[in-house]
């Protein structure tokens, strides 16, 4: 490992640490220059709350689609027969079933693109309640409707609605994935703003395995009760309306966008405690007064900024290669991807279980190592891996070299954030 990489896992170790000490009141056995007065059961409720109705829905519903497979391919097929007279060809029923899973990335997109438009209007249309925690739980109608959409699907006899509840639970969990991480970045100390981003990585993953374990045939898995299985997406949309109105809005949002220093100052007392916050109000007036006679940029307008322009670049990079390299495809198609390896048949549903714990160790483990270096080796090993699975394995991920040598070219030439 090289020099700068060690530079850096030791103070993002530190940082996960610290975060510990002050989510449970304890004092780390060396100076991490976090406050000791940090109220860290507001910041862990917050961190919670919109943690399970945020990037905990999107790797929820991303593994819940996999255990109900071949029952709503029989759905399919019998509903086209019951309305046609004439059962579906398998390379229809297949078509089908793809794009049900391919319906929630596509909600995903523009789920993104309306992401930031909401959270100014929601702001620009009421005060009464900040557009942060209102975006997010505004969220939540998705969901509430592609839970209804689910649960009356088999009754209705309808696989349409299928389609449409995967379209909008990804519009719901591209929302959440870009006003999550902004929230909670602007509700946490400077100290420890990095390790509370990296809890969106871990609710992602910890939403993949519950994901899985809620579709073991034990659980919601068997044949007749895929529809609520589909449908319990309700339940950490509702635990979230619940949870989040009760807890403070960002405090850099209310200063800086809403100028209400007052707000700003209650806010910074329930997440910090009663302590000296004169410093931070400082920092954030500074922050405020360079930000006066701002506006948003555009995306295309990001990369013709000198000053932005590599880390958009750095972004971008590092989001293609997660994506690319295939490891969302493979909660989708967990299942069918093991019976070909010649997994046992009772046995796959806890192969796949393996897949989502896996992820979430390396989440946990990730948070004290370099993020490209990471997904570098990640990458490897699994393009390693799907030689050994044979030709109905994951034959694509060994053909793609691409996304880890983007990712080691980037941990190689680029500079680690501070």
């Amino acid at each position: 490992m090289s020099s700068a990489a060690i530079k850096h896992c030791v103070p993002c170790f530190l940082q996960i640490y610290c975060l510990k000490g002050a989510l449970t009141s304890m004092k780390p056995p060396w100076s991490c220059n976090v406050a000791p007065k940090i109220q860290g059961r507001i910041l862990l409720l917050t961190i919670c709350a919109a943690g399970i109705g945020g990037t905990f829905q999107f790797g929820y519903n991303l593994s819940i689609i996999n255990a109900p497979t071949s029952h709503i391919q029989e759905f399919t097929n019998e509903t086209w027969q019951a309305r046609t007279g004439e059962p579906l060809p398998d390379y229809l029923i297949l078509l089908m079933w793809s794009l049900i899973v391919s319906l929630y990335p596509l909600g995903g997109l523009f789920g993104a693109l309306l992401a930031g438009p909401l959270a100014i209007t929601l702001g620009s249309l009421s005060v009464s309640l900040p557009p942060r925690k209102k975006s997010l739980l505004v969220n939540n109608i998705f969901v509430v409707l592609a839970a209804i959409l689910f649960g009356f699907s088999r009754k209705a006899g309808s696989f349409e609605m299928i389609m449409l509840g995967r379209l909008l639970v990804g519009v719901s969990a591209g929302v959440s994935m870009n006003i999550q991480p902004m929230y909670l970045g602007e509700s946490a100390p400077k100290e420890l703003r990095g390790a509370v981003a990296m809890s969106s990585a871990i609710f992602t993953a910890l939403g993949i395995v519950m994901g899985q374990v809620v579709g073991l045939r034990e659980l919601l898995g068997d044949p007749q009760a895929w529809p609520l299985l589909l449908a319990s997406c309700l339940v950490p949309g509702v635990l979230q309306l619940a949870s989040l109105p009760l807890l403070p809005e960002s405090p850099r949002y209310l200063l800086i966008d809403c100028g209400d220093t007052e707000a700003c100052l209650a806010a910074l007392r329930r997440l910090r405690g009663s302590g000296d916050l004169a410093r931070e109000l400082e920092e954030l007036e500074e922050e405020r007064a360079a930000c006066q006679g701002c506006r948003a940029r555009r995306p295309w307008e990001l990369f013709q900024h000198r000053a932005l322009r590599r880390q958009v670049t750095s972004l971008v990079v590092l989001g293609s290669a997660m994506e690319l390299c295939g490891n969302d495809l493979m909660y989708a198609y967990a299942s069918s991807v093991f019976q070909k390896a010649g997994v046992p048949e009772a046995k796959v549903q806890y192969a796949t279980i393996g897949t989502g714990s896996c992820e979430l160790l390396m989440a946990i483990v990730s948070s004290s190592f370099p993020w490209t270096l990471y997904l570098a080796v990640a990458c490897i090993f699994a393009s390693i891996l799907s030689f050994g699975i044979g030709p109905g394995g994951l034959v694509p991920l060994s053909l793609c070299p691409f996304p880890w040598c983007l990712c080691l070219w980037g941990h190689l030439h680029w500079p680690v954030p501070s």
